[in-house]
């Protein structure tokens, strides 16, 4: 018995000695974890010998440590430990690479990867997990860094079998991730609470974002897009966002757990906090094959689906989203014809949506949900299932009610930019083969608008739609419309309809 035990024991030493030999401790290389020294050559002293090795894990134990640009490689996972805290530096970074696609169609910030904290290009399987931070101290928010700033706190471009797990994000800069054509792609468990963008997932396919919660008051908080920075078109395809919370309380707030909602003002473009789930602006490439579910939002803006760049938005389902203190419309769906890409590209398309089970508590009645095409170029196919919206007042913008809601197909798009809509529950223009099943909305004190207004639409079915209607107000209001059918028939009032020649 007494070898048996030896025996075993030596099994056990011996393979926890294999185990940890392919582990690579920064502090083995020089890393001091004190906060003060610049750990950076330890760290990529690490990572290489881990590469050279075929790879392993550079492991991070608790310390505070201070770095500017990592360069990561294939094969390699960076481990932070609990109390282990990744510092960006204030300078000193890798300068901006040059893009042979230009920066014509799309931002500086999408053109480039290696002015950031963490970047990798060309690799496959590497991770990054926790349950550790990294704080972008030193990180600048600016689209247009100074030379030696870093703006992103990581950067992934054309990558494969990537997992970023179970770690905080404090204050990413420019872009807390941007992962721009990486394929099987894995967030799980990550939260982000950050001064610009949470999470940019470019042309990126096979991505799967799950139990994470970003908080992102001046910029989005999860973002698809699909830019020319690659130089050619790439849908973002195949993605599944599930188990998330997004939210737009001030910077810091979040993590630190005190929820503050003091510098909604202070948001760069004065719309109210960001924070949001979206899809473009960036939208040369296209969004294909995308499921959302079980996600909340808070004091932030809504669900924004756009394509505006001349690409396809299409094969969407949204389920089971719950909205407060919703800052704009709580469903934006805006296909328009901005059209920042190479010269004759036709304008987009926005089809076959269903959005269900979505419960809006206090959403800002100055915009309603806005589903708008442009002449000529409708949203098709959209269905809209089981939704629940609450609107706070209109308060004192109720003298600024558009009468004649601009096209603004050229304009970034966001509801702000529509001016105050003249419905407060859904205002829906230039689409097809609409249908609204079990929609309900309401105001919480006092409303001059109808609920619905309908423009240029072709085929819309209404079926058990309910709405509180103002005193002397139609809850629908036509202009342009044809195959418009109320179900079960029972509900038809034609005197709460309104057609305007």
């Amino acid at each position: 018995m007494k070898k048996t035990a030896l025996f075993f024991i030596l099994i056990f030493i011996t393979s926890t000695l294999f185990a940890q030999a392919t582990w690579y401790n920064v502090r083995t290389y020089g890393a001091r974890g004190d906060g003060q020294t610049l750990d950076t050559k330890a760290i990529n002293q690490a990572i290489d010998a881990a590469s050279a090795a075929g790879g392993g894990t550079v492991y991070f134990p608790a310390g505070n440590y201070l770095s500017i640009s990592i360069h990561l490689k294939s094969k390699i996972t960076l481990r932070l430990e609990q109390g282990c805290t990744l510092i960006a530096a204030d300078t000193g970074y890798d300068e901006p690479e040059p893009n042979p696609a230009g920066g014509n169609y799309q931002d500086f910030g999408h053109s480039h990867w290696h002015n950031s904290l963490i970047w990798g290009e060309n690799l496959e399987d590497v991770s990054i997990i926790g349950p550790g931070k990294i704080y972008g101290k030193g990180l600048t928010r600016s689209s247009f860094p100074k030379a030696g700033q870093g703006n992103k706190a990581i950067a992934l471009k054309l990558c494969r079998s990537v997992m970023l797990k179970d770690f905080t994000l404090l204050y990413g800069g420019h872009f807390g991730l941007l992962a721009t054509g990486v394929d099987h792609l894995t967030i799980d468990n990550v939260m982000m609470d950050t001064n610009r963008d949470g999470m940019d997932i470019d042309c990126c396919q096979n991505v799967r974002i799950a139990n994470c919660a970003v908080n992102s008051p001046w910029d989005d908080g999860i973002c698809l897009k699909s830019s020319y920075a690659l130089g050619y078109n790439r849908a973002c395809e195949n993605i599944t966002i599930t188990n998330c919370n997004v939210s737009g309380f001030d910077r810091g707030t979040f993590a630190d757990g005190t929820y503050q909602r003091k510098e909604a003002h202070l948001v760069p473009d004065h719309e109210g906090p960001t924070g949001r789930i979206k899809f473009g602006t960036e939208s040369n490439g296209g969004f294909k094959n995308i499921a959302i579910s079980n996600c909340t939002f808070q004091f932030c803006r809504g669900l924004a689906l756009e394509t505006v760049d001349g690409a396809s938005l299409e094969d969407i389902t949204i389920t089971n989203i719950t909205m407060r203190d919703v800052v704009n419309s709580p469903i934006f769906l805006r296909l328009g014809a901005r059209m920042r890409g190479p010269a004759g590209t036709p304008v987009g398309s926005l089809k076959r949506v269903i959005i269900s089970n979505l419960m809006v508590y206090n959403a800002d009645s100055h915009f309603s949900s806005l589903i708008t095409g442009i002449p000529g170029h409708d949203i098709e196919d959209v269905q809209l299932n089981n939704i629940r919206i609450y609107y706070r007042p209109l308060d004192s913008a109720a003298s600024k009610i558009q009468q004649v809601v601009p096209e603004h197909e050229k304009l970034y798009p966001e509801p702000e930019k529509f001016g105050v809509l003249p419905a407060y529950g859904f205002f829906i223009r230039h689409a097809k083969n609409i249908k609204l099943n079990n929609v309900e909305v309401s105001y919480l004190t006092t409303e001059p608008r109808p609920p619905f207004i309908f423009n240029d639409v072709k085929g819309i079915i209404l079926n058990e739609v309910k709405a509180q209607v103002p005193a002397g107000q139609p809850m629908y209001k036509l202009n342009k419309v044809s195959g418009f059918e109320i179900l079960p028939e029972r509900w038809l009032n034609k005197n709460l309809i309104e057609e305007v020649k």
